[in-house]
């Protein structure tokens, strides 16, 4: 497995210790440090983002704008982590890449979508980056509604930013 899955799978395992160790109101608690939006709602989005992706794979078409947006997935727990495992056991089963086309509008008066060439390890780099992304929000959101979360030292730290930390860079 290349390092690409690896960090994803870490970040995978990350969200799911705090969808793990979080209690179910906090999960779903609007937080004013967040605008208003729930951690549950973070993850939700960081997960249907993963799983546009895992849809998109069979057709070679992926289309994040076509998220389900799953109330259910945003305020029950044991749902956001069983989607986390699938995900999981998805990434385990594509380790390889292929050519992919990305669907996206970004006019917010029109649905027209532009076609954008892609690959599946760059769509999978993208989710990476866009669930840290989400994750450093997560971190904020805990540390309001959550605090006797756990989290890794680097829960919602890009990798490059650990690598400048730590003079790598």
């Amino acid at each position: 497995m290349g390092h690409l899955h690896q960090a994803c799978i870490q970040v995978l395992r990350q969200l799911e210790l705090v969808v793990e160790g979080i209690r179910p109101g906090d999960f779903s608690r609007t937080s004013p440090t967040l605008g208003g939006s729930t951690i549950g709602q973070h993850i939700r989005h960081t997960i249907e983002f993963f799983q546009c992706l895992e849809h998109g794979l069979a057709s070679g078409v992926v289309n994040y704008d076509h998220r389900a947006h799953d109330e259910l997935l945003e305020s029950h727990p044991a749902l956001a982590l069983s989607a986390l495992q699938s995900i999981r056991r998805f990434m385990d089963l594509h380790v390889s890449d292929r050519a992919m086309a990305l669907h996206a509008c970004y006019r917010h008066h029109e649905e027209e979508t532009q076609e954008i060439a892609t690959t599946y390890f760059r769509e999978l780099a993208y989710n990476l980056e866009h669930a840290v992304h989400h994750m450093a929000i997560i971190r904020m959101g805990l540390r309001e509604e959550a605090s006797y979360v756990q989290l890794p030292p680097d829960f919602g730290m890009a990798a490059s930013t650990l690598r400048y930390q730590r003079g790598f860079a």
